[in-house]
């Protein structure tokens, strides 16, 4: 990618419109976008919520509040707007208090369809870019095991998984006959700055603060660890790579690392007693995922790239983003969180 205000970013001065723009990867989707010069336009879900975040990550663009499960006011926003681009990381259910099967497939799903249609409409032909960029899980793979490659049957057990998978679906199937330009990411196991409470890295750093002890599963699980710039960097490069319709792309590191060995790394950063680490305290869950490495070549054939943070600095600028990013909302009295 090109440094940000270069005058020959391929951002620079394009209309994108991006969905779920102040959740958690939505906000650096939409703070590297702005840093490139793009002109934005933000949808949101709560404004005022999402103008104090933008405020604290840097972000400026127009900003729209839209209730999502309304297909009909997207419909509306996005053929008014006209963008050149959509960035869709709009997503119900990614924490167990969403268990709503018709808001799921309502916004994980259908809400796919009117972004495609509506571009199918409006799409701007001298754009070489894609259309859409949809951003889906890896929890469309579900248990499924082994090598996790783009290719692979998914058997996703979970509603968020499913509800993705048909949205990512519906994206693969019409948007060659639509000659709607697009591609879905699955991001794997994402941390950083802006990560909701009650996720593993947040809730080490609330220990850390508390000096509480933190219950824990026993952590033998192997998850690709990939921090929040990497995805926010992943996706701008697949949205200016060669045109596709409806490719799928794991956005990963391709390296695996136990829940235990992040814990443990990020304790001894964030200083955290091994005591106060409880493994073994949480039953396993019947949900999780179990696999080998993930496949990342299709994601280095499309953007000649890989994610780069390991995760000792990972951690290291997620300690430091929050420190930041909160100084900065409570000096004008703001939160940062979701």
């Amino acid at each position: 990618m090109t440094e940000p205000h270069s005058s020959n970013d391929p951002y620079r001065d394009i209309h994108i419109v991006v969905i779920g723009a102040s959740g958690f990867i939505g906000r650096w989707v939409a703070r590297d976008l702005a840093a490139r010069g793009a002109r934005l336009s933000l949808v949101v879900r709560d404004r005022l919520a999402a103008e104090q975040i933008f405020w604290a990550y840097g972000v400026h663009g127009n900003v729209f509040e839209a209730d999502l499960e309304n297909l009909e006011t997207v419909t509306k926003l996005l053929e008014t707007l006209k963008p050149c681009m959509v960035f869709n990381l709009a997503g119900y259910g990614m924490d167990r208090s969403g268990r709503d099967n018709k808001s799921a497939y309502q916004i994980n799903a259908r809400l796919v369809r009117v972004i495609l249609n509506s571009m199918a409409k409006v799409r701007n032909p001298l754009w070489m870019g894609q259309d859409i960029v949809h951003v889906g899980t890896a929890l469309e793979y579900g248990i499924i095991g082994g090598n996790l490659c783009e290719d692979s049957i998914p058997h996703p057990t979970t509603l968020y998984g499913a509800s993705k998978l048909a949205g990512t679906e519906l994206l693969k199937s019409f948007c060659s006959p639509y000659k709607v330009k697009a591609v879905t990411a699955r991001p794997f196991t994402v941390y950083g700055p802006g990560e909701r409470p009650g996720r593993l890295l947040p809730s080490l750093l609330k220990s850390a603060e508390t000096r509480s002890p933190l219950k824990l599963t026993q952590g033998e699980q192997m998850r690709d660890f990939i921090y929040v710039e990497d995805v926010a960097e992943g996706l701008l490069r697949l949205g200016v790579c060669l045109p596709v319709y409806g490719d799928i792309v794991n956005l990963a590191t391709g390296k695996l690392t136990s829940v235990r060995s992040f814990a443990e790394t990020a304790a001894k950063i964030i200083g955290i007693p091994q005591h106060n680490l409880l493994f073994g305290e949480i039953p396993p869950i019947a949900e999780e995922m179990h696999h080998t490495e993930v496949t990342t070549e299709r994601l280095q054939q499309l953007t000649s790239w890989l994610p780069a943070t390991g995760i000792v600095e990972g951690i290291r600028k997620t300690t430091d983003g929050v420190a930041v990013f909160s100084t900065r909302a409570t000096r004008a009295g703001y939160s940062t969180q979701n």
